[in-house]
């Protein structure tokens, strides 16, 4: 909002005017109005309120800048300078709180009094994005994702039995198969835990992703592209659908075949036509030849997958 922009460039204004007298700033969100905090009575901001405090903002940044250099236990969640209280606030998860943290609390606060201690129920966790055409690993197997779906997402059923658990793109665990058919059909969907977050979108493997909006059917002689996690992103043309192939494991029904060529490893990987790439169309099922020679892929329609089990695609 311009109001806000107008108080970020006023705290900054007070922060170079004030030098160790400023103690920080904070829009109230009661007011709107910028509190500027001091550490000497009787100074002044133009347009903005002013609080005096005890502590100035070089004084709790040195405070914290200790902190970051002592080794933290697991309990220990996070620490931060709050301007508004005019402390370095020290986070611990209460549930798992030991002696090695309050041996790390009781050392920060020798450092000085400004610091607090705030207890929170957990701890904070990073968090990826859900990609078609990235990595999936199944313990020492890849296969690629295919699409983001509510909860999770879709990709081949040759590429894990139900129940197998799930690693992403940086081997960080990403959940379980919740259904799996293969062959017959060859499809399945991963249910993802909460580290996931599920995007609409494909891997374009040149730096861009495409986003996904739909899932309409492209017709045979279409220009159609696929992602994979090892050949990237290949295109082709729509030559038959529902194809009957014979694998070493069974026959599986229901086919697209395509001549865009696909390599061990794209198992799973995302189809996708129509205007700008955005229409979903499969995953990655099998073939013949390379991405040297040429070859022949074929895969399972996406929206079979979704009926099959009632799963909503994730759309830009």
């Amino acid at each position: 909002m311009a109001s806000d922009q107008k108080a970020g460039e006023a705290a900054e204004q007070a922060k170079a005017s004030l030098g160790d007298a400023f103690g920080g700033a904070w829009i109230d969100q009661a007011s709107g109005r910028l509190t500027v905090a001091v550490t000497k009575p009787g100074l002044s901001v133009t347009g903005a309120d002013t609080k005096v405090v005890s502590n100035s903002l070089s004084k709790l940044n040195g405070t914290k800048s200790v902190l970051d250099l002592m080794s933290a236990p697991a309990a220990i969640t996070s620490w931060r300078v709050d301007e508004k209280s005019n402390s370095v606030v020290v986070e611990v998860n209460k549930n798992t709180r030991d002696a090695a943290a309050d041996k790390f609390i009781a050392t920060a606060k020798s450092i000085g009094s400004t610091v607090t201690v705030e207890e929170v129920t957990e701890n904070p966790r990073t968090l990826y994005d859900l990609r078609g055409g990235d990595a999936i690993y199944m313990g020492g197997g890849r296969c690629s994702l295919g699409f983001s779906v509510t909860g999770g997402f879709v990709t081949a059923g040759h590429c894990g039995t139900t129940g197998t658990a799930v690693q992403g793109f940086n081997r960080v665990s990403a959940g379980s198969f919740a259904g799996s058919t293969f062959p017959g059909n060859d499809y399945s969907w991963v249910r993802t835990n909460s580290n996931w977050t599920p995007r609409p979108w494909v891997n374009r493997y040149n730096g861009s992703n495409v986003t996904i909006t739909g899932s309409s059917e492209a017709a045979v002689g279409a220009a159609i592209c696929r992602s994979g996690s090892t050949t990237g992103w290949r295109c082709g043309t729509v030559q038959a659908k529902n194809q009957s192939v014979s694998y070493s494991q069974g026959t599986v029904r229901g086919l697209t075949r395509t001549n865009a060529c696909a390599e061990p490893g794209d198992s799973g990987g995302s189809w996708v036509a129509g205007s700008n790439y955005s229409q979903a169309q499969g995953v990655t099922s099998g073939g013949s030849g390379n991405c040297s020679s040429g070859g022949t892929t074929y895969f399972q329609p996406v929206n079979p997958i979704l009926s099959r089990y009632g799963l909503t695609l994730t759309r830009g």
